[in-house]
């Protein structure tokens, strides 16, 4: 629950406001654009919400944000934002939203296809909160939770106990240390399903993995995401944990495969047909050689 004392001066006057327990992971910029912005190391409040659907997005920035950062000096109704949630991206591709400390924000997604296709699919963690778990039940649950890297796991224990469903994991990250029930291994892709691929990208982390749904979405933890700021695809150099050199080598991979959507645990999101999209990815990796 935010707390007004610790309002940041930042915030512009009015009703919603972020105090400063932020850790700037950006879930409320990205969700709320026209209320929230990065004023450097933390986010605030820079236009106050003057219509139903500004007031809308503020919400959802809200109950998503994972330190509680984000209050209000009026009453609203918290199911304005809450029922967003699992927010529907494309078909049957949804942003879950309620973003984890753990996982320092990160996003996660939630795939709904019907049993006989393979049943839901989680990808990355989100935080294990009662209002969202009830809709992923009426949703149909989770049948897998497919993780990218160890960075972003958050609940996934808690989800495993409440839906039964089989985690995925590569070896590099621990994923026998935490009892993931499929273990991924070496770094050749690995075909989950008729629909579903998994491409070691090792880099971030050594065992970091992406996901490719439909040759159409690509669920990219933090190995890819959209700069807005270098109006291209981006990686993040300053949080590579394992090796620069390796990450292009793994992004160069990508160059194989036909994706519209890049979707990051953390970073923007993009959206654009798969030649565009492939121009873009050249130019990342071609900015990656030279940091």
């Amino acid at each position: 629950m935010a707390n007004v004392q610790l309002r940041l001066p930042e915030n512009v006057p009015g009703d919603f406001f972020v105090d400063s327990t932020c850790i700037d992971c950006d879930t409320c910029s990205q969700l709320s654009p026209m209320v929230f912005r990065d004023h450097g190391e933390q986010c605030s409040v820079y236009h106050q919400p003057g219509t139903f659907e500004e007031t809308r997005l503020a919400m959802m920035a809200l109950v998503s944000c994972p330190t509680g950062s984000i209050g209000t000096t009026e009453k609203h109704d918290a199911h304005l934002g809450i029922d967003e949630f699992p927010l529907q991206l494309d078909d049957n591709v949804y942003f879950c939203g309620f973003t984890s400390e753990s996982s320092f924000g990160a996003w996660s997604y939630l795939i709904t296809r019907p049993d006989s296709e393979g049943g839901n699919i989680l990808i990355d963690s989100p935080r294990f909160a009662t209002q969202l778990t009830k809709r992923m039940a009426a949703l149909g649950g989770i049948s897998r939770m497919l993780l990218t890297h160890k960075d972003d796991i958050a609940d996934h224990e808690l989800f495993k106990e409440r839906f039964d469903c089989a985690r995925i994991m590569h070896a590099d990250d621990g994923a026998r240390r935490l009892g993931i029930e499929q273990v991924l291994e070496g770094q050749q892709p690995i075909e989950l399903d008729h629909d579903l691929v998994a491409i070691p990208t090792p880099g971030h982390t050594r065992g970091h993995v992406v996901y490719l749904y439909r040759r159409k979405f690509l669920f990219t933890g933090d190995h890819l995401a959209w700069s807005l700021n270098r109006n291209t695809l981006t990686a993040f150099r300053s949080a590579t944990w394992y090796s620069w050199g390796e990450q292009i080598e793994s992004m160069k991979k990508l160059l194989d495969y036909d994706f519209e959507w890049v979707l990051p645990g953390h970073g923007d999101m993009y959206h654009v047909d798969v030649e565009t999209m492939r121009r873009h990815l050249r130019s990342c990796i071609a900015w990656m050689e030279t940091k």
